[in-house]
């Protein structure tokens, strides 16, 4: 009898190491799936609230936020790019790239949830974003990757024409502050164990037999 867990993820839509570690974790789901069930919840995590919805260059807030200089910048979006293609996933990110607000992303995420099609259009956002380069505070953005996610579009712009889900994306990020999360992604098992940062396909296989194996 497969066992079941129960799997948040933490992340944030423009956060690079999120999108790799997502690919990682579903790759190994893929690879346990006759063995382990599980339910997995997005949880929101903003890298930026305070970004204004215009955004601000890549580059210039990178190096500006974390001290690094443009070389280092590119010498590790390039590393970036190459991790995330061995999973399948396209990253164009360049130096006119720019951060944007994420909040109406999650907002639509925690939505999403509600409909049955918040992994799609976790997938669809990232897309939207590091694929695409189009910004995550623009509604129409938005509502083009909700319909890209199988939900309906008119819905979608009604949620983010209101103030629906702000409530309960406040809430879930400071409850997930309060446990002490700081950095994304963050995977939590069970609500017992934390696995940080973006691992690979097998780091995430080894550690969900060796939960799964424990009696529950």
């Amino acid at each position: 009898m497969a066992r079941t867990l129960k799997i948040d993820f933490v992340s944030d839509v423009v956060c690079p190491w999120c999108v790799i570690g997502l690919h990682g974790l579903e790759q190994a789901l893929a690879r346990t799936s006759d063995e382990i069930e599980t339910a997995l919840h997005f949880q929101p995590f903003e890298l930026n609230p305070d970004m204004a919805p215009e955004g601000e260059n890549m580059v210039e807030h990178i190096t500006g936020k974390y001290g690094s200089s443009p070389e280092q910048f590119a010498a590790n979006r390039e590393m970036i790019r190459e991790r995330a293609a061995t999973l399948g996933f396209t990253m164009a990110m360049s130096d006119e790239s720019r951060m944007y607000n994420t909040f109406d992303a999650h907002r639509l995420l925690h939505w999403a949830g509600l409909e049955g099609k918040q992994q799609a259009l976790k997938h669809a956002l990232f897309e939207t974003y590091f694929t695409h380069g189009r910004s995550t505070s623009d509604h129409e953005v938005l509502v083009a990757a909700a319909e890209k996610a199988g939900l309906d579009g008119a819905a979608a712009r009604d949620v983010l024409a209101s103030d629906r889900s702000a409530d309960d994306v406040r809430q879930a990020e400071h409850l997930w502050r309060t446990r002490g999360i700081n950095g994304v992604p963050a995977v939590i098992i069970d609500e017992r164990y934390l696995v940080s940062g973006a691992q690979s396909p097998e780091a995430y296989e080894q550690v969900l037999r060796q939960i799964a194996a424990q009696p529950a």
